[in-house]
């Protein structure tokens, strides 16, 4: 079995890793978590320029897709940049709506769409908020506590389970947050001096680093070797590996930044703090690492 991203494939996730790049989406996030959606609905709408909703849509709707391979590129960029809002719902949900009227606007970037999986993700800002089986819901109370603030948890009625795509798709974003804090945290550890040297010149720094990269580089082929195989009787135990080794990855390089950045690592104003508890929030999204070991071992 071919890993290896196609030429259009890759040019397809750098051009996302540009815009994103060039986009603040530092600020765009807490403004999200403040309730200032203005700036992430614009982020919102740039992003769909690119196809990257196309690509989860059939073409028969307007879209382009649906492509796995694509949208977990798509996933993986929206995961580096910690994009707010409900992309992997969105994204999973075009699954879920065959022949819905909800298609060629969610192949535009016209709807937001959220999943109850048990919770719905920002459903305060979704046009449509759907459960797991496809069956339209409405959120109910006050947004709940959430240990990352740009992701808004609201109950939904009759929410439970979880899309193997949105686990697949959680995965991929995983694997980009993981990449994301292992950049700066090496860049950190290049330019922060103590006693007189750089801290990666220490032994202990270098091998936190290094075992958190192994572990990303062994996570990211499982996502797209599950997203390879999407509509095969493999799928399922593919994209719980996949899960399972995203969380372990990206949770164990988000403890890793922690120690390399200290206490700076803590604070609000630090952007790295956004990826740190973006990531162990999306350690238990879409269905636990014990849940996902489960899956893969009764498939066995």
């Amino acid at each position: 079995m071919k890993f290896v991203l196609s030429a259009e494939q890759r040019m397809f996730g750098e051009t996302l890793r540009k815009l994103l790049g060039a986009a603040g989406t530092a600020d765009a996030a807490r403004a999200w978590a403040a309730g200032d959606t203005g700036p992430g609905r614009a982020l919102w709408s740039a992003v769909a320029e690119t196809g990257a909703f196309a690509v989860a849509v059939p073409e028969e709707a307007g879209g382009a897709g649906p492509l796995p391979v694509e949208l977990a590129v798509a996933a993986e960029e929206l995961g580096r940049a910690a994009a707010p809002g409900p992309y992997v719902e969105t994204l999973a949900a075009a699954e879920l709506l065959g022949g819905s009227p909800w298609l060629p606007r969610i192949a535009e970037g016209e709807a937001v769409v959220t999943l109850a999986v048990p919770h719905a993700l920002d459903a305060d800002v979704a046009d449509l908020v759907l459960t797991a089986d496809g069956i339209e819901r409405k959120a109910a109370g006050e947004a709940a506590r959430s240990l990352d603030p740009a992701r808004r948890l609201f109950r939904v009625p009759g929410g439970a389970g979880f899309t193997d795509l949105g686990v697949l798709l959680c995965a991929a974003q995983q694997v980009g947050i993981g990449r994301a804090l292992l950049e700066v945290s090496v860049e950190y550890a290049r330019t922060r001096r103590q006693f007189g040297r750089p801290i990666g010149e220490y032994q202990a720094i270098k091998h936190h680093l290094a075992s958190a990269m192994v572990e990303l580089e062994f996570a990211r082929p499982l996502v797209f070797g599950a997203a390879l195989a999407y509509g095969t009787p493999d799928f399922a135990r593919d994209v719980s590996a996949a899960k399972v080794a995203a969380s372990e990855a990206s949770y164990g390089m988000a403890k890793t930044a922690l120690q390399v950045h200290g206490a700076i690592g803590y604070t609000d104003e630090y952007d790295p703090s956004l990826w740190i508890r973006k990531a162990r929030a999306l350690y238990s999204a879409w269905g636990t690492v014990a849940e996902h070991r489960a899956r893969v071992a009764a498939a066995l």
